[in-house]
């Protein structure tokens, strides 16, 4: 049994605490294998990375960007982080806040798809 260090464990009980309202909006979609039966966890560290939703089983990663999202500075961040974390065998499905307010049945349905398609 892996245990976490202690450090990993508050940061992602923080993570969640402070969760934005479209994850938290998101979230209450995903929980509970209620998106096709899959079953997601929060704030879960991939080092050195906390992803926001993930499906260990599919090896995928959900992740709600907000607008800082699209500075330049961010932009690179996030690129790095994409190469790092595909390299470790995720895939990342990636969704902006907007969305999550606007069109969530559209977002779960996109998802679904991209789950059910990619990480076979």
């Amino acid at each position: 049994m892996r245990r976490a260090q202690l450090w990993i464990t508050h940061r992602a009980r923080t993570l969640r605490a402070n969760e934005t309202s479209a994850e938290e909006k998101l979230w209450g979609a995903l929980r509970n294998r209620q998106l096709g039966g899959l079953k997601f966890a929060r704030q879960v560290s991939i080092a050195p990375f906390f992803a926001d939703f993930v499906c260990r089983d599919l090896k995928l990663i959900v992740e709600v960007d907000g607008a800082t999202h699209g500075t330049p500075e961010q932009i690179e961040l996030d690129r790095v982080r994409h190469v790092l974390l595909t390299a470790k065998g995720y895939q990342i499905f990636r969704v902006h806040n907007s969305e999550v307010y606007t069109n969530l049945d559209g977002v779960l349905d996109t998802l679904l798809a991209f789950a059910e398609e990619g990480c076979d």
